[in-house]
């Protein structure tokens, strides 16, 4: 007859092997779901490009130096000139379109230097229409606020039909064609309305265009602290200027 005690032995042994798996397997199950839920702690990461997106892959925002940089994009698709050319921050909208950053640059060649640096805000599928901008030309500087007006025609479009157009030979049906564009039918595709800031005579300045980007009134302080208000005509003649100095003349 069989051994029953041996028999028993080896079912609660058995029974035995199977609750220890079981708490082993429970327990691998619970680390792995703890550490899953961890965020990772980095005290310091070097990194040639990130790039933040979507759960479905859109691209949101780029943050690169200038060789791995993103060119620009609109809905998901690259278009104009490559990438490798900026570093920085792009950031894109729902579609997968470019529609702002922060850059910056300098560097001295040959004993001179240039720098800048841009925050700027792009319309829907256009260009930058509010930018925060320094540039240096090896101390020829200009800093400021512009405000721009932006046509509404599809930046890859727009860019598409200049290309065609400096692909034509030189002479007045290139220069034509082109004009005609960018006037757009007394809609400039570019025209700006604000400027306030410091120009590169070290004036202080606050500049208010037209629609077509003329200058129509200036109000001034320059480098030795002289004000002054112009206002200006289509043609950019001053026709009323108004002196701290003059009383009003």
């Amino acid at each position: 007859m069989p051994d029953k005690s041996s028999s028993l032995s080896r079912f609660f042994g058995f029974r035995s092997y199977v609750a220890t798996a079981a708490t082993i397997a429970v327990g691998v199950s619970l680390l792995a779901f703890t550490k899953a839920n961890q965020k990772p702690h980095f005290q310091e990461i070097d990194a040639e490009r990130i790039n933040i997106v979507e759960p479905d892959g859109t691209l949101r925002m780029v943050i690169s130096g200038r060789d791995r940089s993103q060119g620009p994009m609109f809905k998901g698709k690259p278009f104009g000139y490559p990438g490798g050319t900026r570093a920085g921050i792009i950031f894109f909208n729902d579609e997968g379109t470019e529609d702002g950053g922060l850059t910056w640059n300098g560097k001295t060649v040959n004993g001179k230097y240039r720098a800048g640096a841009q925050l700027s805000f792009d319309q829907y599928n256009q260009d930058q229409i509010v930018t925060l901008q320094y540039a240096d030309e090896n101390g020829v500087r200009q800093q400021g606020l512009r405000i721009e007006d932006r046509a509404n025609i599809p930046i890859n479009e727009l860019v598409d039909r200049m290309t065609a157009i400096r692909k034509m030979p030189n002479g007045p049906a290139k220069d034509s064609a082109m004009n005609t564009l960018v006037e757009n039918k007394g809609d400039p595709i570019a025209a700006q309305r604000v400027f306030v800031g410091r120009d590169r005579s070290k004036t202080a300045v606050v500049n208010l265009s037209d629609a077509l980007g003329k200058p129509r009134l200036r109000l001034m302080v320059d480098s030795a602290g002289a004000a002054k208000i112009e206002f200006l005509d289509k043609q950019g003649k001053v026709i009323r200027s108004i002196s701290g100095d003059d009383g009003g003349r």
